[in-house]
């Protein structure tokens, strides 16, 4: 009976590893050939199409991307710094909005809960939105426009309430205020220790939306120095779709003169690497936090 088992044992975990090598090849693939398409000429991709192996080599999509370093640079900075600046402030704030609506001895944590709940599901709308930014708080131009209407998402504030309450038990806090911790130590130093997976979680969400947005810019940003990467690059496709289109309309081909499709690739590339490079780094806390309540006594 023990051999069988071992048998079985050793059988699932070749299917196991069998699933998640093809999964990871099936994520893997598009990402391949992101970074292969970008370093083929762009000529060679209109005619033979996409390869994981360039057919010929060329950085064209690069240099059309780069054309302008000092723009590329700045754009680059306005959103890392907007990351960074949005993520930090948008984690504090809401792990202390989560950590306040979770405590049970908060009389109205209900009504503000179900405030919260409330805006993920009826909003003012977009027209609303603009004016109350551009009129009422003089947001236009405004580096702070950039961060402050993400600082607090409704729904990673009910995903941080959850969790706290789930990775934080109510003895421990009971046992802190006897010990005579007031309730920001509390925060501070078991909170905040004992929701890390919870922290690096909705961490990721905030900065994934930080660094992805072009839509902020394109409504409340007309200066071009604070002109945020994914606009900035969405800008030279647009320019880059003009002036094929009016090589098209002309009778003049353009399509091979100018890098269209090796330069979307190389703004894919540049867009997504920082992300990418960032993900590892959080990947444990991911494992960690699906395994908070596991384990019950």
């Amino acid at each position: 009976m023990k051999i069988k088992d071992e048998k079985y044992y050793r059988s699932f975990q070749a299917v196991a590893y069998l699933v998640i090598l093809l999964a990871a090849a099936a994520c893997l693939f598009p990402f391949l050939l992101i970074i292969a398409a970008s370093l083929t000429d762009n000529a060679t991709i209109i005619r033979q199409g996409y390869h994981l192996i360039p057919p010929k080599f060329s950085l064209e999509g690069y240099r059309m991307v780069f054309k302008f370093p000092d723009e590329v640079l700045r754009a680059y900075g306005v959103t890392t710094s907007a990351t960074l600046i949005g993520t930090v402030c948008g984690l504090f704030f809401m792990t202390m909005a989560g950590y306040v609506l979770q405590r049970k001895d908060f009389k109205y944590r209900n009504q503000a809960a179900f405030f919260i709940y409330f805006t993920t599901l009826f909003g003012g709308g977009l027209i609303p939105w603009y004016i109350m930014l551009t009129k009422y708080f003089k947001l236009m131009d405004r580096f702070a426009v950039l961060v402050l209407p993400g600082l607090m998402t409704p729904f990673l504030i009910i995903l941080m309430k959850n969790f706290i309450r789930s990775a934080v038990p109510d003895e421990i806090i009971e046992s802190a205020k006897i010990d005579g911790a007031n309730d920001f130590t509390i925060y501070w130093r078991i909170v905040l220790a004992l929701s890390m997976p919870g922290i690096a979680t909705v961490g990721l969400f905030l900065a994934l939306h930080y660094w992805n947005d072009w839509f902020t810019s394109s409504l409340f940003i007309n200066d071009k120095a604070l002109y945020q990467l994914q606009y900035y690059l969405y800008n030279i496709m647009n320019t880059i779709s003009f002036m094929t289109n009016m090589g098209a309309g002309t009778g003049i081909t353009l399509a091979e003169e100018i890098p269209t499709e090796s330069t979307k690739m190389a703004m894919a590339l540049i867009v997504t690497g920082p992300i990418v490079l960032l993900y590892p780094f959080v990947q444990r806390y991911f494992v960690k936090g699906l395994t908070i309540g596991a384990v019950k006594g």
